[in-house]
């Protein structure tokens, strides 16, 4: 089968025989380097070869204006505006967010050859109808508004009038002078012929353009669209070209060329659903697979067609190693690549410093970037030290002057992070060195990739730099950083290959004119094929209507079109569509397949199916592993240097645990604490309740006494939140609160304390107390030591009592037990283990019959003192025995020797257990 340019070249060759006086008109460059090939392939004899355009450079040419770039025109766009707005302006960045759509608007309206006048005059009407209003005088705000829109007519004037004088234009611009010198250019090019190919929508100017030539001098235009469309009164594949049949006098004397009917044959087509976009991409690199595996020779004719150009990423990544020859059409896009995130980064970063410096999370994930860890790996203090400074001091803002050491003592450091808020031209300059530095990295380390991309960068703020120089309203990083985001959108890193080798990946709109045997189109779906409704414009619909400009619903038939001609010449076809819609990934499955699914004609032909990914389920296993004589040595060593209470706790609840945090000394990784973490809270109770009751060591406590501690409580808190909590910010927002309730705690707890002393006697006998236990079993040859710190030993009424305190909440449940082997089994009963370990290791070194152990627990401060208790087999609460005698510590002795034990039996593995 003939593709279409093939088709029209053979056409042609029979009517000419030498090609050279031919002007060939194409939708796109890359159809012209196709046609380019065609005629190469075809051409039997050497010839010199015909000029070849794509629409957009062939009206360039008649019109003799350059195309100016979005960017430029912006700014262009700006000058006028500052020049013609007599009331209150705003700032380009402000403005960059509303004049890209008017940039659109006045293209559009060149394009289509409209009366800029009506239409303005339109508009305005429109916006005082809208807004008015039964008071006789308007609102500043309100007449600002409508003078506004009374002020786009003389903005647009003046606005293509600076563009003429500079000899460039934005598209429409270009376009409407063409339309003005076309009869000049038709003078010159008498004794050539056009030849128009693959044409469907077209604009006002275009087809002004395109008629007049065909009228006034030798020409000839060839559609690219199957009869069955045609012929269709209401397909939307067709309705461009019926409207051009209908409506243009050519047409009325000479048939449609080109016009073929190969949508009818047979073909092999295949929609499969399948979830989200990364899925597709899999499943793409799969058909590939398979294609290569059947027909390597196949590739050289198939396309991947990507409805959402934002898959190029994770098809790439899919598309198998064994298929070499790769073309892809679009380039990568450069706000893709990683030192994009980098300056974006860094611009950010100056944005939101504020008085108190930078927040350490800015600072945090700037210098996490990969290319700041490449810059500052080899310096004498390098990007992690700078980190862990930053997470040991607890730095929630972070200031030059905290980090001057490193300032001074690294240049790329004092290129990073600066005092002063340099000038915006300052500022690029800075950007420029930075990658200046980083060439020199990364042509250390040979990375040609990242080279690549530096010098893209490096082009593209050079390009900033001139604009910044250039335009003295870019006054702030915001303007900067709205331009910096303008230019990275519209670049892109070229990939190296052969255009016309290989399998081809591409846009829908690069595939105009282009026919291949195999077809694979992603994410057919509503939102992406066709768009849908977007109404990025200032015109509105029902004017667009009455003026002829286009809507959704031309943008929506030419997606249709470009949709099925792709499918017109092509044998085998796979349409993928996401079988989950959203918001970003488009939305339901595509009108074009269910429209594809009811037509009679093409039923036989299509298998459609959901394809679900193999995915083998991550089944968590608990981990399980023996002791090794290294394990062994460990445990070992550490039961020698003796096990805490709470290290035993942490083997109860979870022996992986136990094994990571007491055995290998794995803690929790260093972190800032934005907002005060639940274990420095209980530290600075702990540390805080050590200075208010060691000056009562050894008396008894007093009202007085207690009173005078309560006046100290503030002073003794912020101490411990200094030394605590390093750095950190305690004067606003969840740590303020943090601080207060501490205070508020220590305050209610010597109040209760005060109550107590009236109708008691309590003696002091121990702060923060340190103690061990030598423990000797037959069954093992080497003592165990157990060793802990006790909060606080005092004598009630001569009881003596060890207390422990807790900022958690603990209830009596929980130092309550009825059967002992629960308290080395179950963790909910670890708060008991804890106060029998201590009792334990207190007896030890004092001979005392019986003993009372309790928790405070400071969210449970009203429930006092929760004693450790022990009940009767027979379940009755009637008695609880709250004193710890021998007796009970014998029991206790008996179920901790058998948890030891379980540690150190080399025949237990460590097992994790569910937590």
């Amino acid at each position: 089968m003939q593709s279409f340019l093939e088709e029209v070249i053979d056409k042609i060759t029979k009517e000419h025989e030498s090609l050279e006086k031919l002007i060939f008109v194409l939708p796109s460059k890359r159809a012209g380097t196709f046609l380019k090939n065609t005629l190469a392939k075809t051409s039997k004899k050497t010839a010199f070869a015909p000029e070849i355009y794509s629409i957009e450079s062939f009206i360039e040419k008649i019109s003799g204006l350059g195309y100016m770039s979005n960017t430029q025109q912006l700014f262009e766009l700006y000058d006028t505006y500052l020049k013609h707005t007599p009331d209150e302006k705003d700032s380009f960045f402000a403005f960059s967010k509303w004049g890209q759509t008017l940039l659109q608007d006045f293209n559009e309206i060149d394009r289509y050859l409209i009366d800029a006048e009506k239409l303005f005059s339109n508009l305005s009407a429109i916006q005082e109808l809208n807004h008015w209003s039964v008071q006789a005088e308007k609102t500043k705000l309100m007449q600002d508004y409508l003078n506004f829109w009374n002020n786009l007519h003389q903005l647009y004037s003046s606005f293509n009038n600076a563009l003429l004088k500079k000899g460039v234009g934005h598209q429409g611009l270009v376009y409407r002078q063409a339309c003005e010198l076309l009869p000049a250019y038709l003078e010159n090019v008498e004794h050539k012929k056009h030849v128009f190919v693959g044409f469907n929508a077209l604009n006002t100017a275009e087809s002004q353009i395109i008629q007049t030539i065909l009228k006034h001098s030798n020409a000839a235009i060839y559609w690219d669209l199957d009869s069955y469309f045609l012929e269709d009164p209401v397909h939307a594949a067709g309705y461009f070209i019926r409207t051009h049949r209908k409506t243009w006098p050519h047409f009325h004397e000479y048939p449609l060329q080109g016009i073929s009917d190969y949508y009818l044959s047979d073909k092999k087509i295949l929609i499969t659903g399948v979830p989200k976009n990364v899925s597709q991409a899999k499943y793409v690199g799969g058909l590939l697979a398979k294609l290569k595996s059947e027909n390597a020779e196949s590739l050289k004719n198939t396309a991947v067609v990507l409805g959402d150009e934002s898959l190029l990423n994770p098809i790439l990544n899919a598309v198998p190693k064994e298929i070499e020859a790769v073309n892809i059409t679009m380039g990568y896009p450069l706000n893709k690549t990683p030192l994009a995130g980098l300056f974006a980064q860094f611009i950010d970063l100056y944005i939101h410093r504020d008085s108190q410096g930078w927040f350490y999370q800015h600072v945090l994930d700037f210098l996490s970037h990969p290319f700041i860890s490449t810059l500052l790996n080899q310096e004498s203090h390098s990007y992690s030290d700078l980190q862990n400074l930053i997470k040991s001091k607890n730095w929630t803002h972070i200031s030059p002057y905290k980090i001057q050491d490193f300032i001074d003592e690294n240049p790329t450091i004092k290129l990073l992070f600066f005092d002063e808020q340099p000038a915006l031209e300052e500022f690029v300059k800075k950007c420029l060195t930075i990658i200046k530095h980083l060439k020199i990295k990364l042509q250390e380390n040979e990375n040609a990739l990242a080279l690549e991309y530096l010098y893209r960068f490096h082009t593209l703020f050079n390009q900033i730099l001139e604009l910044v120089q250039k335009h003295p309203f870019i006054t702030d990083l915001k303007s900067l950083q709205s331009l910096y985001k303008e230019l990275l959108s519209s670049e892109t890193v070229d990939f190296q290959g052969d255009p016309l080798e290989g399998l081809q990946i591409m846009g829908m709109l690069e595939s105009r004119n282009l026919d291949f045997e195999t077809v694979i189109i992603s994410s057919v779906n509503e939102g992406i094929l066709p768009s849908g409704k977007s109404n990025n414009s200032f015109i509105p619909f029902d004017l667009k209507t009455r003026l002829g400009l286009p809507t959704y619903k031309e943008k929506d038939a030419v997606y249709t079109y470009h949709f099925y001609r792709l499918l017109q010449r092509a044998k085998n076809i796979h349409i993928i569509y996401n079988t989950e819609p959203d918001v970003l990934e488009g939305g339901e499955k595509s009108r074009l397949i269910s429209q594809l699914l009811t037509d009679p004609n093409k039923e036989k032909n299509i298998v459609s199916t959901i394809a679900t990914p193999s995915i083998e389920p991550i089944l968590h296993s608990l981990s399980n592993f023996n002791k090794d004589d290294e394990l062994l040595q460990l445990i070992r060593n550490h039961a020698q240097n003796g096990f805490s209470p709470t290290s035993l706790s942490n083997y109860i609840r979870n022996p992986l645990d136990f094994y990571k945090r007491s055995l290998l000394g794995i803690d929790d990784t260093l972190e800032v604490e934005e907002t005060i973490a639940a274990n420095t809270f209980g530290t600075i109770v702990h540390d805080s309740l050590e200075d208010l009751y060691r000056p009562f060591l050894g008396t008894f406590l007093s009202s007085e006494a207690l009173a005078t501690a309560r006046a100290k409580i503030k002073i003794v808190v912020k101490k411990h939140f200094a030394k605590s909590y390093m750095e950190g910010d305690i004067s606003s927002g969840r740590n303020l609160i943090a601080y207060n309730v501490i205070i508020r705690y220590l305050e209610n707890y010597i109040d209760s304390e005060i109550a107590e002393t009236k109708n008691h006697q309590i003696k002091i006998l121990g702060i923060e107390e340190k103690l061990n236990i030598s423990l000797n079993f037959p069954e093992m040859d080497f003592p165990v030591v157990l060793k802990g710190k006790l909060d606080r030993i005092d004598e009630k009424d001569g009881m003596l009592r060890i207390i422990d305190y807790k900022t958690g909440k603990v209830e009596s449940r929980n130092v309550e037990i009825v059967n002992w082997q629960e308290i080395t089994d179950d963790y909910t009963y670890s708060k008991a283990f804890q106060l029998l370990c201590y009792a334990l290791m207190y007896k030890d070194k004092n001979q005392i019959d019986t003993i009372e152990s309790g928790i405070i627990s400071f969210k449970n401060l009203n429930a006092g003192l929760l004693k450790f208790a022990t009940k009767d087999k027979r379940g009755s609460w009637a008695k609880k025995e709250h004193t710890i005698t021998n007796e009970t510590l014998d029991l206790f002795v008996q179920e901790l020797k058998k948890l030891i034990l379980e540690i150190c039996n080399p025949k237990i593995p460590i097992t994790e257990k569910e937590v």
